[in-house]
Formats: C-alpha cells, structure tokens, sequence
C-alpha cells in the first residue's frame, strides 16, 4: 500500500501536466483561426495598408477583437500556457488600439486644431470672455486711479524686477530711454524665451485657479492688469502715452488677449463648479473643462507668438509708429480668427454649464 501510494504521487505531476497541454492545445485549435485573421487585419492596418482588408473582415474587426479579449480571460482564469497568454495579450493590445485607439495623428490634430477647432471653443466661451474682460478693465482703472491717489501705490502693484527704472519721480528722459528698441539682436533669444516662461506661467495659473469656483482667477486678473493700470499712469504723468501705448502694443495686443482667454478658461470652469445644473459639480467640471483646455492650448500657441514679439519685435523696432502697425495687425489677425473662422463639422458643441 505505501508503495502504491508513493507511485501515485510520483506518477501525477507528469499527468497533470500532460493534461494541461492538451487542454492548451485544444483551447488554441479551437480559436486559431480567428486569432489569426484578427492579427492579419491589424497587421495591414498597423501598416497603414487598409486596402488589403476585404469589407468582410473589416465588418468582422470589432467582434474578432471580442472574442479575442474573451479567449484572454479565460487564458488567465485557467492558467494556459506562457506563450498563448503572451500571445493573447500583445494580440488584444495592439487590437484594441486599432478599434478604440486615436484615429487622427499630430498633424492631423494640428490641423483640425487651427482649422476651427480651437476658434469655436473660443466662441462657446464668449460669456467668460466677457466677463473676464470687464475685470481685466476694471483692474486697469483701479490701478491707475490708486496710483494717481498716491504713487505708494505703484511700488506695492508693480514687481520690483520689471519697475527698473521706471519709477515715479524718473525724468521723461530716463522713461523715454525705457522705450527705445536696440539694433542689437544678441541675446534677444533668450529675453524671448524668458518672457514666454514668465507670461505662460500667468496663464497657467489664472487657468488652474479656476477650480476654486473662479473667485482667484478674478483677483488674479485684477492684480496682474492693476500694474498695467500703474504704468500707463506713470507714462500718461510723463507726456509719453503714445510712444508707451504702441511700445506695449507690439506684444501685448496678443499676450494680454492670451491672458484674458486663459482667465476666460479657468472661469469657465469654475462657473460650472458653481453653478452645475442637473449635473454633479465633477460631471460639470469634466464637460467644461475639455472645452477650456482646448482654448487654453491655443493660449499658449498665443504666448509663443508674443514672446517672439516681445523679445525681436519691440527690440529692433523703434519707431512708435512702426510698433503701433505691428500690434495693430496682430490684434486684427486674431480677432479674425475668432470671429470668421468657421466651426468644424467634427466639432461637438457642448453644454453650456
């Protein structure tokens, strides 16, 4: 008896195993054939060959795909062997990629992107412009009229960094010499660079703090146009409006409007958080956040553009007239864009929250 019971358990294993092969073998003759003529048709469209695919089999793609992810889990439940379920999942990836994945690359994107994509989320948004706008115009006002109350003021508005020499008290000489633009292009790149780093992070921020419901946008976008307000006033003070106005026009006509939609954004969410609907205030958030990050992409296209103008533009152009001319156009340009742009067939609108 003890020897019997010792040939049993040596004389197991090997059966065991045995039948777990033969189970493997019959599970995969079962199914091969649908395995494989899912791998041949995304094969040929992982090779961007969709010609080759009869209309039958592309008919055919979802359900082959389902039935492939099904063999997987019960590959998995009954412990088939390594190379099918390897097999299984790398099919059931790359299946899944071709039923369910992106169907548009990065240019493709681009394009339907610049082509109307971004304009029409702008256009959705136009209520949060306004709004953002009539802020943005009230920070102005207040920070000029504070500083015209008492030019304390201007030191406590304007960040010490970009004051400079720019300063209550400066003579119209030394103000007038803040605006002059230089032949030298060295080291206009980096300027460039560090002014788009700056006023991306602007945006950012206004555009995120839209989460708390939009009340920190807001004062975001008061203080940040309250130092506008403070050195318009300096430069008003001085007799130097004009050659003031068309030296911040050259960039600002589109950092300023990239700042105002950037807030727009993060109002827009937060307006929805506030006030949901029907909805839950994350199923509010969701909806009006895929808009507002569409519009915020194009912001920071936008802050590209300016800082470019910012740091060659303004610099090699010395003439107001000329800077003028240039702030001038880009701001036509955009709003152009914005309002003519037709909206894309594929564009959904959605919900206004």
């Amino acid at each position: 008896m003890a020897l019997n019971l010792f040939a049993r358990k040596t004389i197991e294993p090997p059966a065991a195993i045995e039948a777990a092969s033969l189970r493997s073998d019959r599970f995969r003759l079962e199914r091969e054939t649908d395995w494989q003529r899912l791998e041949a048709i995304v094969e040929a469209l992982e090779k961007n060959r969709p010609r080759r695919i009869s209309d039958d089999d592309l008919l055919d793609l979802p359900v082959l795909y389902r039935k492939a992810a099904s063999s997987l889990a019960v590959a998995r439940e009954t412990s088939l062997d390594a190379a099918t379920l390897a097999y299984l999942e790398s099919l059931v990836r790359r299946a899944w990629f071709q039923v369910y994945g992106p169907r548009t690359g990065l240019f493709a994107w681009l394009r339907g992107f610049l082509g109307g994509g971004w304009s029409a989320s702008v256009r959705d948004l136009w209520l949060d412009i306004c709004i953002a706008l009539a802020v943005m115009v009230a920070g102005t006002v207040v920070g000029w009229l504070l500083v015209a109350r008492d030019s304390e003021w201007y030191y406590r508005l304007m960040p010490g960094g970009l004051a400079g020499e720019r300063q209550p008290g400066a003579s119209v000489e030394t103000l007038a010499a803040t605006l002059e633009g230089t032949e030298d292009a060295e080291g206009l790149t980096t300027f460039a660079a560090y002014l788009f780093s700056n006023n991306s992070g602007v945006c950012i921020l206004a555009f995120a703090l839209g989460f708390c419901f939009g009340v920190p946008t807001l004062l975001l976008l008061v203080y940040n146009m309250a130092a506008i307000g403070a050195i318009l006033w300096l430069f008003d003070d001085a007799g130097l409006t004009w050659e003031f106005a068309a030296w911040l026009a050259v960039h600002g006509t589109t950092e300023v409007f990239a700042i105002l939609l950037s807030g727009a954004a993060g109002l827009h969410i937060g307006r929805a958080m506030a006030f949901p609907g029907n909805r839950s205030i994350m199923a509010a958030a969701s909806a009006s956040g895929k808009r507002a990050a569409q519009v915020m992409a194009g912001c920071i296209l936008m802050l590209v553009v300016a800082g470019l103008l910012e740091g060659y533009a303004r610099q090699l152009v010395a003439s107001a007239e000329g800077r003028a001319t240039i702030g001038g156009v880009m701001l036509v340009l955009w709003l152009a864009y914005f309002i003519l742009m037709p909206r894309p067939r594929t564009h959904g609108r959605e919900d206004q929250a």
